[in-house]
This record gives C-alpha cells, structure tokens and sequence, in this order.
C-alpha cells in the first residue's frame, strides 16, 4: 500500500472513528447514566438544548418508521451498504482531504447508527435545539450530524472542482 494510499485511508478511518466513539459515547450516557429513556426529558439550556429521548425507527424524522424487524435489518444493511460503497470509493484516491474527511463523518456516523439498530432495535436519538419562539419538534444525535455534514461535505468537495492531490 502506498503512502498517499496509506494517508487516504488513514483521515477517512480516523475521522470515522472518531465520530463513532463520539456518538456512542454519548449513547451510553444519556441512555444507561442519565436514564433518559426513563425521564424522558432533561432541559440542559432550555429553549436551546434539551435531552429528549427519541427511539428512531425509521430514517431521518421518522420516516419509513416501522416496528417491523424486516424494516430494522433493511437499514442496517442499507447502511453497511452506503459506508461499503464509500470506503471504496475514497479509497481509489484522487479525493480532497476534506472529501476523505467527509466519507469519514458519514461512515463513522452510519455505523453508530447500525450499532444502536443492533444493541437497541431502534436508533437513540435525543438532541433537542429550539431558538427564537421556534419550537423543534425532532431528536437527533451525533451520528446524525456527522451524517448529514459528511454527505453535504461530499457534495461540495468531490468531483473536478473540488479535487486535489491526496
């Protein structure tokens, strides 16, 4: 393995990681320290963030919710699919440093999600940010975000404007 192929690896997989540990970190202690899956609610800076436990189901805001188990497995394996399909794809080379970065928000967020679905049978969301008489009505956790910013991150930083030698 080169090194520029040793260093596109390296960032994505560091990056995943990081966000991984991040996200489950903070699972474990709003669910099995703070109990929220027992109280429900903590307001932490209220309006602002409040801890508001969600067991997410479906994908993003609920949707394709189910209780079904079929459901459950077709996430984790659309999930595994996705994080597959961009470890290979970053690992050709020729992407940014912002796009291996990115691959790795959406990974490592994805498998923290995958690992909730497995552990749980439902992803724990519980971030809850309301501002300015705007009250939000959905949970999130960090996996989300790094979801969201690595797929957004991606869109900005890949194709030929925006690559660059590893």
């Amino acid at each position: 393995m080169s090194r520029t192929t040793k260093a596109v690896w390296g960032l994505m997989l560091a990056v995943a990681g990081v966000v991984l540990v991040l996200d489950q970190l903070s699972k474990w202690l709003v669910v099995q320290i703070l109990d929220l899956a027992n109280k429900g609610q903590i307001e932490v800076w209220p309006p602002y963030l409040n801890f508001h436990m969600a067991w997410n189901r479906g994908v993003n805001f609920g949707l394709l919710s189910s209780e079904s188990p079929a459901t459950r497995w077709v996430l984790i394996g659309v999930a595994l699919a996705i994080s597959l399909w961009v470890l290979w794809w970053v690992g050709r080379g020729g992407l940014s440093r912002l796009a291996q970065a990115s691959a790795g928000l959406l990974i490592g967020g994805a498998l923290g999600n995958v690992i909730d679905r497995l552990a749980y049978g439902a992803v724990a969301d519980f971030l809850n940010m309301s501002c300015c008489g705007f009250r939000n009505p959905w949970a999130f956790n960090i996996a989300d975000v790094a979801i969201f910013a690595g797929a957004i991150g991606l869109a900005l930083f890949t194709g030929k404007a925006g690559q660059e030698t590893p």
